[in-house]
């Protein structure tokens, strides 16, 4: 009998000394919501437009809530994949990407009137440009955004690709970083062409930063499944939960409006598959051309 006791006194010791290790292990509610954004224009107006939503947060979430905006989208993604963020608004190219290098989970997109959690990317040109279609940009220098964007690179290159045409074998690829850089470099005629978000496109003409006599859309894409919010690996699973009701409830028009959204639906990983394909695509011919999608090309 003394054996047995003297047993279970060393164990509850054990689990004693053990407790604070196991509690430094649980996640513990963050005492800061971290937000990163993607710079799809200068950090300034990605701030501007996003403080509704960041009041909101802090309001609901009753703690302080700090947005960043990566110096691009790969400093974006690295930053939640290592913790220094705790949710980020990733295109579905940068969610792909950096999803294979950790265990992100998404859990809310915007869905709009009428086309729902989709949006596009367009291809423009010079209003005085002589293309009447994709093929007639072979042999001339086009402009995308960030390397990682999806509207920015991936699908205006898919679009060009389903057309017969390969970057650095058809046409000069020339990266400009930002939507905007592309759509000021296709008004001011120089370059042949630009591949850009076609909503931050609508946003930059109807706020008079792109002259509209200066500029016509040359292609649509198809529809594009939205961007994504997502969780850092590790985040508290009560305090995802918290965040997570916060999005798909919000209510504030002036929250919504940056992402001309009527709400925040569900998401999940299975939403972006459609761009696994286009990504595949340009994957399999990457190996013809001078520059590897995801990089930068080593000269400007």
């Amino acid at each position: 009998m003394m054996r047995w006791s003297r047993r279970l006194a060393l164990a509850a010791l054990g689990f004693a000394l053990a407790g604070p290790a196991l509690a430094q292990d649980t996640p513990a509610r963050p005492k800061k919501l971290v937000i990163g954004l993607l710079p799809t224009e200068s950090a300034p107006t990605v701030m501007r437009l996003n403080e509704p939503l960041r009041a909101y947060l802090q309001e609901t979430l009753h703690l302080p809530v700090e947005v960043v905006v990566g110096a691009n989208y790969a400093a974006t993604s690295e930053a939640l994949r290592f913790g220094r963020i705790d949710i980020a608004y990733l295109g579905p190219v940068t969610y792909i990407l950096q999803s294979k290098h950790a265990g992100l989970q998404p859990f809310a997109r915007p869905s709009h009137p009428g086309v729902g959690p989709t949006f596009q990317a367009t291809i423009i040109v010079p209003a005085d440009s002589k293309a009447q279609k994709l093929t007639d940009l072979k042999g001339g220098e086009i402009a995308f955004g960030d390397p990682a964007s999806t509207s920015g690179t991936w699908v205006p290159r898919w679009q060009l690709l389903h057309e017969g045409l390969i970057s650095e074998r058809d046409y000069k690829l020339r990266v400009l970083g930002a939507h905007d850089a592309v759509a000021l470099a296709v008004a001011n005629g120089k370059v042949a062409a630009g591949g850009l978000s076609k909503p931050v496109f609508n946003r930059l003409i109807k706020e008079g930063k792109i002259d509209a006599a200066k500029v016509r859309i040359l292609q649509d894409s198809p529809p594009i499944p939205e961007y994504m919010w997502t969780f850092r690996d590790g985040l508290d699973p009560a305090f995802k939960e918290e965040v997570r009701k916060a999005f798909i409830e919000v209510k504030d028009p002036a929250a919504l409006a940056v992402f001309r959204a009527e709400a925040f639906i569900p998401a999940v990983d299975a939403d972006v598959d459609r761009v696994r394909q286009w990504i595949a695509a340009i994957q399999a011919v990457s190996a013809q051309t001078a520059w590897k999608p995801g990089e930068a090309p080593a000269a400007q």
